[in-house]
């Protein structure tokens, strides 16, 4: 009977664990795991090795795995030595159990030799060892290591599934663990809090140069740069210059652009892009500066009071004032803006209300940053931050022990994503950025930031709640089978109703943990307490 409830028990495990994993086919499916398989020579040694998919892994193969790396598949080791972390609380636990186990065999034992209750007791199992043994191996059967152990990896699995649902996807239990935590959450600007789609709003010339040269000029200079703001300043010299030009068919316009952009802009040389603060490169045998402040004056170029203090009145604005400065002189000014996320103030808000403090780092000027600011309600604004910067702001907020969450989408985002407990990568962001990530944001959107902290604490109130269930089953289940009643009421709990509450204890710690299915995010206007009408 013991064999029976425990299989029993084991089987419906299993089938509650499989509805786990039905969540994550999909966040499966993007990060294909690969294995390394060893292949023979015509000796019959294994001779090389191949990557291959983990799904191509056949019963038979044999895998050569990395120290550090996954195990793709159940195996048995062959040969040679490493170290696979895959222990759980029962290191612990069965050793105690087995002590309280033996404890209680001794114990009752030892009272009915010496007489210490009636033979009454002992009668139906017609002697004092049977009668001792029969709590003692209660006590190991209905003891519950596997519930402990379930408590956690259940729940990170299914929150998991849930996230990649949502559009979350986690990489791993630790990046989920340390969510729950984050006390600041800093945010980039371009591409993040904004659209990323930047465009020309406002130009203007010095030095009596004409409008269409300057353009020329910046746009010959930025076309062998990737920044978004270069396209917004390309596609705004093209569609002066050109807008009347182009076909009305849309079919042939990408094609047309690009015969006319090699046809219109000069050849640039020595091209190079400054980080944090522009680009420059030679046309016509004179170098040109496109960039910001920092840029302009480094390279010993004045700018004119009429341009400063335009340039000033662009930054209040939250718009980008992009400098240009060729052979030595000031020439003119382009102010670009990136209009906000529909959902950014709401989400800083939002991130407010959960006691998260929202922190805005740029390598944006103070003004332009500031008015950006102070649109989404962020109090904390670090401005003009190179890349490297970013990180170091990361640490001086880790100082004191904080959890510090990053969300970027760029190159230069990486080493601070990196850097932060939790890194949350836009969707639309660059592969680099992605892959120093622990979360992934797929859809591009804010809420999202809200949703995986809120995924993670309602994850760890559940691990809390399995880990209450599975030690409160054994504190009161352990004693009942040591026969710790059985003195007053008589009560006496055999192997077999012993192995049947252990095999449901397992099951009861799984369904807990399938709960977190019905997870529904946070909406944002409950958060917020807005009623809408």
């Amino acid at each position: 009977m013991i064999i029976t409830f425990v299989l029993f028990g084991k089987y419906l495990e299993v089938l509650a664990k499989g509805k786990t994993s039905d969540a994550i086919k999909k966040l499966v499916e993007l990060a294909p795991a690969t294995a390394l398989l060893l292949l023979k020579d015509k000796e019959g040694k294994y001779s090389c090795e191949k990557e291959i998919d983990a799904s191509l892994v056949q019963p038979g193969d044999v895998l050569k795995v990395l120290p550090g790396s996954k195990v793709p598949a159940d195996g048995i080791v062959i040969w040679g030595s490493s170290h696979v972390d895959e222990s759980m609380v029962a290191s612990i636990f069965v050793p105690i159990v087995i002590t309280l186990s033996l404890l209680t065999f001794f114990a009752w034992f030892l009272c009915g030799w010496l007489g210490a209750y009636p033979n009454s007791w002992s009668a139906e199992t017609s002697n004092c060892f049977v009668f001792s043994l029969m709590f003692s191996i209660s006590v190991v059967v209905i003891a519950c290591p596997c519930a402990l152990g379930l408590a956690t990896p259940t729940a990170v699995m299914v929150a998991t599934g849930v996230g990649a649902n949502h559009g979350v996807l986690v990489k791993g239990g630790d990046a989920l663990e340390r969510a729950q935590n984050i006390k600041y959450v800093i945010f980039d600007k371009t591409g993040t809090l904004t659209q990323g789609k930047a465009t020309v709003t406002t130009t203007k010339t010095f030095s009596g140069m004409d409008l269409g040269d300057l353009l020329t000029l910046v746009a010959s200079a930025e076309a062998s740069s990737e920044h978004p703001l270069a396209k917004a300043i390309l596609d705004y010299a093209f569609h002066f210059h050109f807008f009347g030009k182009l076909s009305s068919s849309k079919d042939n316009m990408k094609k047309r652009k690009e015969e006319i952009f090699s046809e219109w802009l000069l050849d640039a040389t020595d091209f190079s892009a400054l980080p944090g603060k522009g680009i420059q490169c030679w046309l016509n045998g004179k170098k040109i500066l496109v960039g910001n402040r920092a840029l302009i004056t480094e390279n010993g170029t004045n700018i004119p009071e009429e341009a400063e203090n335009f340039l000033i009145d662009m930054e209040l604005n939250a718009k980008t004032g992009i400098l240009v400065a060729y052979d030595g002189e000031f020439i003119g000014l382009i102010g670009v803006t990136d209009p906000l996320k529909r959902e950014a103030a709401v989400v800083i808000e939002g991130l407010k209300r959960m006691g998260v403090h929202p922190v805005m780092v740029t390598g944006d000027n103070r003004r332009t940053a500031q008015a950006v600011a102070n649109e989404v309600g962020i109090e904390d604004v670090r401005a003009e931050v190179m890349p490297a910067g970013k990180a170091d702001v990361i640490r001086s907020l880790q100082k004191d022990g904080s959890v510090v969450a990053m969300v970027g989408d760029g190159i230069n985002d990486s080493p601070a994503l990196a850097a932060a407990d939790v890194g949350m990568a836009i969707g639309a962001g660059t592969d680099i950025a992605i892959e120093a990530a622990d979360y992934v944001l797929v859809r591009n959107n804010l809420e999202d930031v809200i949703t995986a902290i809120d995924l993670s604490r309602k994850t760890f109130s559940r691990i809390r709640w399995n880990y209450f269930f599975a030690m409160a089953y054994n504190v009161v289940a352990i004693p009942v089978a040591a026969g710790a009643l059985f003195p007053l009421t008589g009560l006496q709990m055999p192997p077999w109703l012993a192995g049947l509450c252990m095999a449901f204890s397992s099951v009861s710690v799984v369904c807990s943990s399938l709960l977190l299915r019905r997870y529904r995010k946070p909406r944002l206007t409950t958060l917020l307490q807005i009623t809408v009408e």
